[in-house]
């Protein structure tokens, strides 16, 4: 936890502070310190307003669902947990606004500032909750709850597959049917049909896996 928080201070100074010249502007497109990391590691300009190094300030997207998880699978009582999970929830998004609102750090999810990874952690953490709350407390759409946990529980899967390109593979070996089919109903209905065509293979890949019992783990 102390570790995710310091590197969220770290990659905030690092975007205000680091004596890059041309890249000095840290909140804006092209020309913060993402944008030359973008460059080192890509060799090319502009490719992308989409900073790879907030992969480090996301980090604490995933500590903080450690310990969520942690949470869940102790021995509290159900009460408790959502008692603490509210109350983290809460915490990030006051932290997150706060930042935004003082004009300290702005809210912008392409370069993962401070206070956007707060802001989303905390609708993360109260999201979760309310799950929590209506399907392992409440009992209420256990079974209608399947179709997602079958995803969730190979999410770090579907997860690499999708943004190692495998959802783009998927998409073009899946467009021409719908083209050919529905190509009457315009430019807009392909694209709708095409995308639920992708997501339903997804979603299948992740069943076959539950299925034959394969989970990705860290």
């Amino acid at each position: 936890m102390t570790l995710s928080l310091a590197i969220l201070l770290i990659m905030d100074l690092a975007y205000r502070f680091f004596p890059v010249e041309g890249f000095n502007q840290p909140w804006v497109a092209y020309q913060n310190l993402g944008a030359w990391a973008n460059i080192k590691i890509e060799g090319v300009e502009k490719t992308s307003i989409w900073a790879s190094i907030n992969a480090f300030s996301t980090i604490a997207h995933t500590v903080w669902g450690v310990l969520c998880g942690k949470l869940l699978m102790s021995s509290k009582p159900a009460g408790e947990k959502i008692k603490l999970l509210i109350i983290a929830g809460v915490a990030g998004l006051a932290i997150g606004y706060s930042l935004d609102l003082l004009n300290i750090t702005p809210i912008i999810k392409k370069i993962a500032t401070a206070s956007f990874v707060f802001t989303s952690g905390g609708y993360a953490i109260l999201a979760l909750t309310f799950s929590y709350w209506l399907i392992d407390v409440k009992k209420i759409f256990v079974n209608g709850s399947k179709m997602f946990r079958i995803v969730g529980m190979n999410c770090i899967f579907i997860y690499v597959f999708f943004e190692s390109g495998g959802a783009g593979l998927v998409y073009k070996i899946l467009t021409p049917f719908p083209t050919t089919v529905f190509s009457w109903a315009g430019e807009i209905t392909v694209g709708i049909i095409t995308s639920l065509m992708v997501w339903a293979s997804l979603w299948y890949l992740c069943y076959w896996l539950y299925k034959n019992k394969l989970f990705m783990k860290i």
